[in-house]
């Protein structure tokens, strides 16, 4: 169970990690929450977005007035000293160098691998981790294609609009419908992927299943972190020499 929220002072000499915001105009006060915990950071912490800031992201050209605000308070806390990381996930894949630029993050490759106060540490969105949805991996592999991905951003912004919604509903449908089971993470592909990046841990979001997860892998111990969503209350992974601690930020 996440732990209550934390004073700033809290955080001091950390680094963060976050997921799963979906910021929509229509859940204003999740924008808020964003904007206050921004503004409380300083350069002595990292912060790492792992995925899905934003609903939906139609391309860096995105007119939504809603989102402004958050890309100021990005751009504010990066030119304080704040590093931010930025990676992402399967409703803002989108996102390209010019958001990176006008807000002064760095775009992360899924997966990357950092040395988290000594341990290698694999950090992915977490959507990948999912192998028993061969639907959803089959439409991710579309999705991710470059030259889908030119195609879509040629498009005009209106009809990109409306290929978001239309998206978001059938995704929203798709939801209730599938097994919940099949939308968690495969545990066999997560042994695989610490294996293959010789990391013992690995935080990720996508789930919106928080918890820290401990466990044996040919006698070696790993450690799985999930990030909360940003639904109902803010969820931040503190990480710093002490160890891992969850979070929960009231909105």
């Amino acid at each position: 169970m996440p732990a209550g929220p934390r004073p700033a002072a809290a955080w001091h000499m950390a680094t963060l990690f976050i997921s799963d915001l979906h910021l929509h105009p229509e859940r204003p006060a999740i924008s808020r929450c964003l904007l206050d915990f921004l503004g409380r950071l300083d350069p002595t912490q990292r912060l790492y977005i792992l995925g899905d800031l934003f609903e939906a992201w139609i391309g860096d050209d995105h007119p939504e007035p809603a989102y402004r605000p958050v890309k100021q308070a990005l751009q504010n806390a990066t030119a304080a000293g704040v590093e931010i990381y930025l990676m992402h996930g399967n409703r803002d894949f989108l996102l390209g160098p010019r958001f990176a630029r006008e807000t002064g993050c760095t775009l992360l490759a899924d997966p990357t691998v950092i040395d988290l106060y000594g341990r290698r540490t694999l950090l992915m969105h977490g959507d990948s981790l999912c192998t028993d949805d061969r639907e959803y991996q089959r439409l991710r592999e579309r999705l991710r294609d470059p030259q889908w991905q030119r195609e879509a951003l040629a498009l005009p912004v209106e009809q990109r609009l409306q290929f978001a919604e239309q998206a978001r509903q059938l995704s929203a449908a798709a939801g209730r419908e599938r097994d919940a089971a099949l939308m968690d993470v495969n545990q066999d592909e997560v042994r695989r992927v610490l294996r293959r990046h010789d990391a013992d841990l690995l935080i990720h979001g996508h789930t919106h299943r928080p918890g820290i997860h401990r466990f044996e892998d040919g006698g070696r111990r790993r450690e799985r972190a999930v990030l909360g969503d940003w639904y109902e209350q803010g969820s931040v992974l503190r990480a710093s020499d002490a160890g891992l601690e969850l979070l929960s930020l009231p909105t």
